[in-house]
């Protein structure tokens, strides 16, 4: 265990180094970047170290696996965001543990969250996964909802109980116009962002970038870049 605490803090230390240093470069105060690290695969006891390490955000991405491991670390001080494709029969789980959800696309999936949030007594923040990877920026995506549509499901969000709109995030497409253009697709999430705050100035998170290009976010202005195998290293394969 002593060596496993020592590892993710060498990581950790590797990893707030490339932060700080893009944050210099984008003339940026550090503070400004939340780091999000990303535990899935990873076990109970890598979450409690993390949080010995002074990490205070953590994500996951598939609910059969938060829900237990938020569960177990429920005695810690720390929020959970979660980032996977969500199904709205996951909602109510989700709602139960997580702070933050990332991967919100659609009208159902707000209904969804609202009426488990209501449910359970608490706020649940939404960020709107903004999707890139279609033929076209005016064309459906794979994953996500249309730029041109934001505003839309921003305001249904907005009506909803339980929720709170708290911004944007992507992933950088590897199909589609922006396709190996993260610094671009991050660019872009950046002015829906500014257009967004512009109509409701509290959903100001920019969640974006991760282990491989989370300095090009930063240097378009994500607020929170979700940093998995950077820190955690490389994944186990699943079961």
């Amino acid at each position: 265990m002593a060596d496993r605490k020592a590892e993710l803090a060498a990581n950790l230390a590797r990893v707030e180094e490339r932060i700080a240093g893009a944050c210099g470069t984008a003339g940026r105060a550090r503070e400004d970047v939340t780091l999000v690290v990303v535990t899935k695969t990873f076990p109970a006891s890598d979450v409690r170290l993390l949080a010995e390490l002074g990490v205070r955000d953590v994500a996951e991405n598939r609910d059969q696996d938060a829900a237990p491991k938020a569960a177990a670390c429920a005695d810690l001080p720390l929020n959970w965001h979660f980032v996977g494709q969500l199904q709205t029969n996951k909602a109510r789980s989700v709602t139960s543990y997580a702070h933050f959800v990332h991967s919100v696309d659609r009208p159902r999936l707000v209904t969804a969250l609202s009426e488990a949030a209501v449910r359970a007594g608490r706020e649940t923040g939404v960020l709107l996964q903004v999707g890139f990877d279609g033929e076209s920026e005016s064309a459906a995506p794979r994953g996500g909802v249309r730029p041109a549509d934001v505003p839309d499901l921003a305001e249904r969000v907005t009506e909803a109980q339980g929720l709170r709109l708290a911004g944007v995030m992507t992933v950088a497409p590897l199909s589609g116009p922006y396709a190996g253009r993260p610094g671009e697709t991050f660019r872009r999430l950046w002015e829906i962002s500014t257009d967004l705050r512009s109509r409701h100035p509290a959903a100001n998170m920019v969640s974006a970038g991760m282990s491989a290009d989370f300095e090009e976010a930063v240097a378009a202005g994500a607020t929170h870049v979700r940093v998995g195998s950077a820190v955690l290293g490389v994944r186990p394969r699943l079961g």
